[in-house]
């Protein structure tokens, strides 16, 4: 790679030592501009991976040192203000902690470097330090420090299987924020990131002025690369990796935005993002491919599973119904102990936002074939409680459907099917029996099309393998008697509507497939002739 091209800031998260080494920063200043200008205490919700850090890592540069750091970007030409001094706070500090009297000596470290770090000192006074510290404030002068909180959250996240503990820590973390609130007075700029929003921490009925901007079309790319950034910013890293993948600059950029493009946090649903963590990787080993960073960069939805465990959330895609959701939902404050997966599962970017109806509710679905792909893998784990997708001296099922091998497909299929728990996981019905059928497929690294629409109809799932266009048409029987009526009636449908008859390039292959609930596999298919 050529020594000329700009670094990559894969790793970074310290705003200045990335501006010193010279490496790429996205600019975001103006919008940055647009928040620290006023007094204000803010709050944002964004998903792991998207440079809260980063962002925060650059506020408290502004505010300790002005605009040494920010010499060509777009707020040396706007901010005019004074230096402070800043308390910057880690919460992800302190996330590993096994009861209350370790936390409780995490939280107190880290309160005391941070504020000593902005001129706190302790007192012989036998008092908490969150008492001590409202002491301290209550004598600074007005809007003369700024607080700055990142990953809020890290510690109750932590401990979401544990009740007990969490309400220990819960309260822990209350005392301090209302000892904040009942010293805001002194405080210049409060920002404080997260990835959930939990009502009962008193921070958000604390601060009554807190602005939550978490969802506002002015910052829907504050965190993420937009398309016309990635164009701007990495030009020659698109070039770069055109070359080594032997492809076109346009198909890369193609292949960028249907494997990392898609997060959508604008109310509006105006704006999309890229996740910056994956569009790096991909640029720093472009000869990879377009691989699974998002997976292989910790992608099991850890505040989940901890809380609902990965039962709901099969159940919560096993039904083949669309995701809606009140934008009020998610954009309010919730009890950790009545938590809606849905938007925890938009909050930690497992699903977004794709389109809004007048009434305030809006439309659900995965970002991305990388976001798709990392929960199918864990549905699929999940589902084989894992057990290995494959028979000894057998093709893997991508190997086989890629052949065109329809038999040896199919009895791989089942064999997966009876791997599957059904005390805990009933298929119960056509849908149940498809959307099993799509996670089984994704977590071997196939991306089925669900339900594909045509003028004709709609097919219940189709997929592409090697030089292969595969066509599932499935059928669930109730009863034995109804099999092969079921399977007559699904060939008909293929014919007379049509389905798969439309895409060039690929050998077609139609496959009418009928599930007998009582044999709890699939009993007969037909391959069905163009």
């Amino acid at each position: 790679m050529q020594t000329s091209i700009p670094k990559l800031p894969l790793w970074r998260s310290t705003f200045s030592t990335l501006r010193f080494k010279r490496e790429i920063y996205v600019d975001k200043t103006e919008l940055i501009y647009r928040i620290v200008k006023d007094d204000a205490k803010i709050f944002l919700v964004r998903p792991r991976r998207f440079g809260k850090s980063l962002l925060v890592s650059a506020m408290e540069s502004l505010f300790a040192h002005g605009l040494r750091d920010f010499k060509g970007l777009a707020i040396e030409k706007l901010w005019t203000d004074k230096t402070y001094p800043v308390v910057h706070l880690d919460f992800s500090e302190v996330r590993e902690f096994s009861d209350e009297a370790a936390f409780s000596k995490k939280f107190e470290e880290i309160l005391y470097v941070g504020f000593t770090s902005a001129g706190f000192t302790t007192g012989n006074e036998p008092l908490s330090i969150v008492r001590q510290l409202a002491r301290w404030m209550k004598d600074l002068p007005p809007s003369s420090l700024v607080v700055l909180i990142d990953e809020y959250d890290s510690p109750l996240t932590a401990c979401l299987d544990q009740p007990e503990l969490f309400e220990k820590v819960r309260r822990i973390l209350s005392d301090f924020f209302l000892m904040l609130k009942s010293k805001e007075g002194c405080l210049r700029f409060f920002f404080m990131t997260g990835i959930t929003k939990f009502s009962n921490t008193n921070i958000f009925s604390a601060f009554n002025n807190l602005r939550d901007v978490s969802l506002e079309p002015e910052y829907g790319s504050l965190l993420g690369y937009t398309e016309e950034e990635i164009r701007n910013y990495f030009a020659p890293y698109v070039e770069v990796a055109a070359k080594s993948l032997n492809v076109t600059q346009e198909e890369v950029m193609e292949q960028l935005q249907k494997n990392y493009d898609g997060f959508c946090f604008d109310s509006q649903i105006k704006t999309h993002v890229y996740c910056p963590w994956s569009v790096l990787n991909f640029f720093y080993t472009p000869h990879l491919g377009f691989e699974n960073y998002w997976y292989a960069s910790g992608g099991t939805p850890t505040v989940l599973m901890k809380y609902f465990g990965m039962r709901s959330l099969l159940d919560l895609d096993i039904d083949g119904n669309e995701k809606t959701i009140s934008l009020e939902s998610l954009g309010s404050a919730c009890r950790y102990d009545a938590l809606d997966p849905l938007v925890l599962l938009t909050q930690t970017g497992y699903l977004t936002m794709r389109s809004r109806s007048e009434g305030g509710y809006v439309s659900l679905d995965y970002p991305n074939k990388e976001v798709a792909m990392s929960m199918a893998r864990l549905y699929s784990m999940e589902l084989l409680q894992g057990k290995r997708w494959h028979q000894a001296g057998k093709l893997f099922v991508a190997d086989s459907l890629a052949k065109g091998m329809v038999t040896e497909s199919i009895e791989q299929i089942n064999f997966a099917f009876n791997m599957i728990d059904y005390q805990d996981y009933p298929i119960a019905s056509e849908s149940a029996c498809r959307a099993y059928l799509q996670a089984l497929l994704m977590g071997a690294a196939l991306l089925p099309d669900v339900e594909r629409h045509t003028a004709q109809g709609r097919s219940d799932l189709e997929l592409n393998a090697g030089n292969y266009h595969w066509v599932f048409e499935l059928k669930f029987a109730k009863n034995s008697a109804d099999i092969d009526k079921l399977l007559k009636t699904g060939e008909e449908q293929v014919k007379t509507r049509h389905y798969g008859e439309t895409l060039h390039g690929r050998e077609l292959i139609r496959i009418v497939m009928v599930f007998s609930s009582q044999e709890r596999q699939f009993v007969r298919w037909q391959q069905v002739s163009s």
